[in-house]
């Protein structure tokens, strides 16, 4: 796994090149943003070590295999964190895929589930230390972002991708199928794309790809590509 400052308290843990989970640092300790696959939670303890701070916290983007696999394990090796994810995903971490009133998209594939409950549940607007959670549905249909205040960082989890050019969720390029084949409704994945971009982040973190620095431009393209695919879909 490595270790990359993306800013002073911004930390990008990277594994395969494509696997991305994020050390946040806060008075007092560190926020963990995802926790990737199963067998990486060795990785996310050395690089705490690292940097010389306890992890205090741990909170989910969503609930997908890649964000969750090593919860269960970095709780066991620290029982004194405090575990939160966002209310409507919190049921995808119980394998509750029953849909709300207004809810249509994809069948769910590749919630594993976790056996911890989580401290706390995150509305739209909460904060973590230093994180507003931002409520963006599409990818999942819990998913949340984290707005780090104090400098404008976005941790978007899935909510956008980098790997080829910035791409919201749910947005189909031949050459890259992923950000729509493991999205759920690309409408909703389409209004939350624009409204993480209306929050004008000085940069954008996401769990696929490196971090891009003024993504706004960026983010304009990406939110009109995805609203021209979400438009054709309803025709």
């Amino acid at each position: 796994m490595k270790l990359i400052q993306d800013t002073k308290d911004l930390f990008r843990l990277t594994r395969f090149g494509m696997l991305n989970c994020f050390l946040v640092r806060e008075d007092g300790g560190l926020t963990l943003v995802d926790t990737g696959i199963s067998g990486t939670a060795p990785g996310i303890l050395r690089a705490a070590r690292t940097l010389g701070a306890p992890i205090r916290r741990i909170i989910l983007t969503h609930a997908h295999i890649d964000h969750v696999g090593s919860a269960d394990t970095l709780i066991h090796e620290l029982p004194e964190v405090e575990f939160a994810v966002g209310q409507r995903e919190s049921r995808l971490l119980r394998r509750d895929f029953s849909l709300d009133a207004g809810e249509t998209g994809k069948r769910l594939f590749g919630f594993p589930g976790v056996r911890s409950q989580p401290a706390r549940v995150l509305m739209d607007g909460d904060r973590v230390g230093s994180l507003q959670a931002i409520f963006s549905p599409g990818h999942t249909p819990g998913h949340m972002a984290f707005l780090d205040v104090r400098d404008g960082s976005l941790i978007a989890g899935d909510a956008f991708v980098t790997q080829v050019g910035v791409i919201a969720a749910g947005v189909f390029k031949v050459y890259f199928p992923f950000a729509a084949l493991f999205s759920w409704n690309r409408v909703f994945a389409a209004e939350s794309a624009r409204k993480l971009r209306d929050l004008k982040p000085t940069r954008l973190a996401v769990g696929h790809g490196k971090t891009v620095e003024s993504p706004l431009a960026a983010m304009d393209r990406a939110v009109e590509l995805a609203f021209r695919q979400s438009e054709k879909m309803l025709d």
